[in-house]
């Protein structure tokens, strides 16, 4: 009896070895960038290469500035007709164009994991004499590696909620002399005729120091209602109805209430901040609709429940200990945050810290929320307040995508090890994202699940569930196939190496945090020597999956080290180091504790392209740049920017040799740029800049104002 069934199951995997895949079809590179493009065919082969598997996803990645340099094209929306969003009935995985059709196209094999299908009357169409559906180029979903199905009301928990947007502001005395709170009254206001949504809108605002402010917004008042709450322990919501407003309907009293907030504290005296508490109050208000909140704080939460003591040690620093302080050390946030997550809020913090905040505390309620963190240190509305305000205005009107979920499958015979980004995970393997925007971005760790993969080919698939600001419940589907090698030479060509940067990085991060940072730059140069020792080793004789040893092994070794580093791996070295050096890693006693959770929360979140100049910054040479920069250019040769194609100026080199005493550099990594000016300068360019003639001796908090507007103008 069991003879048959195994060769029933040995044609069966058969089959799927000589099944034909179409690689031409991809996901593009502003979605889905993977550190290879072949898979090792088995466990050891990918122990013995050393070469990371993993990939970056960027599923709401916008069509312009992409990753690849090119203007992007918009996704192909599927509208599912009678026969439903055809997916397997095992795994789940969505129809996609690297499924097997069989029996005349009433059948189908998933690629994931192997299952058969039926396919339902109302989708079949019969096959070609290539086994391809008839209809393929008709349907984006068999032809296309990204599409978005239109979600029917099966994929709803509950009907679409109106984007609704929270403000939670520190009022302390810190923040109203420093001039935080009136920068971000004034950053709100300017962004209420941007909010997605529409008429949809809801909006709402609570305000602390030792206490809780809540305001009435109802409309048709005169002036908002402010209502105080002290008692911290026993926290009561006082009128909730008219809390989170319409927009629209009370645009009049919001646009009063933000006009009005800094004169309201101007007096104010408190030094202390309750910040839990008014967390706590806010996800009273916001639980039964989700949303986004906006969280401002200047000062260490003294009081109620979240309330964090000093714990910055500059004795630590540079020691194995430092990475206790890297650590939460109030569960309080991640608790809180989980709370947060199943309410679909979402929370960006904005930190305004004159001294310690314990943003690794703090920032755990971004981090498990999908939120961001920024922070504007010895915040100065002159010389920070236009960048904290644009990165605001963006942060709150791009298009976002609420109540989110997304699982990525791959093939039978791998599997995801690890996930890196700001979510939660509901059970082992799915996301749980509140809030998705175009800068959202999540890294995936790829290793072998079985001694060897049964197919020729290992397909991944990430669909993100989510409902549009008008609405709409979508899925966006993206699927990418890659061939399976049993050669290390083709592992070792197709490795991406600034993709693979991305995914070391973040893997460095997790080994900071959870070990300490000397472990994780030892991690990095250790993979960084072994992907070019691999490189140059080649190809060797294995025997049912492992390595032989040659006869020949010394030899062989000394002949490797004089090998050239192939074209693809040439910069991996130099991204390594640059990485190395970064503040996120680097030695060291001059790094704060707060910067440095910074940086990991920066860098853990960001697509290839940015973490690569985030590392490896461009240098612009402003004193001889040409008199076209920046003015849009049709020249293809140049280098430009943007969806204009600003010409740039000269890019430099890093390298200390190119800071001539005469010169004037610009330097951009992304999310802060530096002008370096030389002393022997000429006096009319940097007169054209700042306004003198010469920087000596020069009061800086004259030209402050001028550098800032001329990098943002720039950026």
């Amino acid at each position: 009896m069991g003879q048959p069934g195994m060769q029933q199951q040995q044609q069966q995997q058969q089959t799927v070895y000589q099944e034909k895949i179409d690689y031409s079809i991809k996901v593009p590179k502003r979605f889905l960038r993977l550190t290879t493009g072949a898979i090792p065919s088995t466990a050891s082969l990918a122990a013995s290469s050393k070469v990371p598997m993993g990939a970056v996803i960027r599923p709401l990645a916008p069509t312009t500035g992409t990753e690849d340099g090119e203007e992007g094209e918009e996704v192909s929306v599927v509208q599912p007709g009678a026969g439903g969003i055809i997916r397997c009935r095992k795994c789940r995985t969505y129809i996609n164009p690297f499924v097997t059709w069989l029996e005349n196209g009433r059948r189908w094999r998933c690629n994931i994991c192997a299952q058969l299908n039926e396919c339902p009357s109302a989708y079949f169409c019969h096959l070609d004499e290539e086994g391809h559906r008839r209809d393929k180029m008709q349907r984006p979903e068999l032809h296309k590696g990204v599409v978005e199905f239109i979600a029917p009301a099966e994929y709803m928990v509950r009907p679409p909620q109106p984007p609704s947007y929270f403000f939670v502001i520190d009022v302390s005395v810190t923040a109203v002399r420093s001039g935080m709170l009136k920068s971000v009254a004034s950053a709100i206001k300017a962004s209420l005729d941007d909010l997605p949504g529409e008429t949809r809108t809801h909006i709402g605002f609570i305000t602390f120091d030792n206490s809780v402010h809540y305001y009435s917004l109802k409309a048709g008042l005169s002036r908002p209602q402010m209502m105080v709450v002290g008692d911290l322990k026993e926290l009561f919501v006082p009128a909730p109805d008219d809390l989170l407003v319409n927009l629209r309907d009370s645009r009049d009293v919001v646009e009063d209430f933000l006009d009005n907030l800094p004169e309201m504290f101007a007096k104010n005296q408190c030094p202390m901040s309750c910040l839990g508490p008014a967390l706590k109050a806010a996800f009273t208000v916001t639980k039964h609709v989700g949303g986004k909140m906006s969280v401002f704080q200047s000062v260490l939460p003294s009081l109620g429940d979240g309330a964090l003591k000093p714990r910055e040690n500059p004795r630590v620093m540079g020691t194995p200990d430092e990475v206790k302080i890297l650590r939460y050390d109030s569960k309080w946030y991640k608790d809180t945050a989980v709370e947060f997550s199943r309410a679909q809020i979402c929370v960006d913090m904005y930190f305004f810290p004159y001294q310690y905040i314990d943003l690794a505390s703090a920032s755990e309620l971004a981090r498990v929320t999908a939120g961001t963190v920024r922070t504007y240190v010895a915040f100065n509305p002159e010389v920070d307040g236009p960048k904290f305000e644009s990165e605001l205005y963006k942060n709150l009107t791009t298009d976002t995508a609420f109540e989110a979920v997304c699982r990525v499958r791959c093939s039978r015979g791998m599997r995801i090890s690890n996930f890196y980004g700001n979510f939660y995970i509901r059970g082992t393997d799915l996301l749980a994202l509140p809030n998705v925007t175009s800068d959202s971005v999540y890294t995936i760790d790829i290793v072998h699940d079985e001694q060897s993969v049964g197919s020729t080919a290992v397909t991944l698939q990430a669909a993100l569930l989510y409902t549009s600001k008008d609405g709409e419940r979508k899925i966006r589907v993206m699927t990418q196939a890659l061939p399976v090698s049993s050669l290390t030479s083709d592992v070792v060509k197709s490795i991406d190496q600034e993709a693979m940067c991305n995914v070391l990085a973040k893997q460095a991060l997790s080994v900071a945090v959870k070990t300490n940072l000397d472990n994780a730059r030892g991690r990095l140069q250790q993979i960084c020597a072994d992907i070019i020792r691999s490189a140059k080793a080649g190809d060797k004789r294995t025997v049912s999956g492992y390595t032989m040893p040659t006869q020949q092994g010394q030899q062989n070794e000394d002949e490797d080290k004089d090998k050239p580093i192939p074209d693809n791996l040439k910069l991996l070295p130099l991204y390594t180091l640059s990485l190395l050096k970064n503040v996120a890693l680097r030695g060291g006693t001059d790094v704060h504790p707060d910067e440095r959770v910074q940086a990991h929360q920066l860098l853990s979140n960001m697509s290839v392209e940015q973490s690569l100049r985030y590392v490896y910054p461009q240098m612009f040479s402003i004193h001889d740049m040409d008199s076209n920069a920046g003015m849009p250019s049709d020249s293809v040769a140049a280098k430009t920017a943007g969806r204009n194609s600003i010409l740039l100026p000269k890019v430099a080199n890093l390298s200390v040799d190119r800071l001539s005493s005469n010169g004037i550099f610009l330097l951009d990594n992304g999310v802060d740029m530096y002008l370096w000016v030389g002393r022997s300068s000429d006096p009319a360019v940097t007169s054209a800049l700042f306004g003198v003639s010469s920087l000596e001796n020069v009061d800086m908090s004259r030209v402050s104002s001028s550098l800032v507007v001329l990098c943002v103008s720039f950026s």
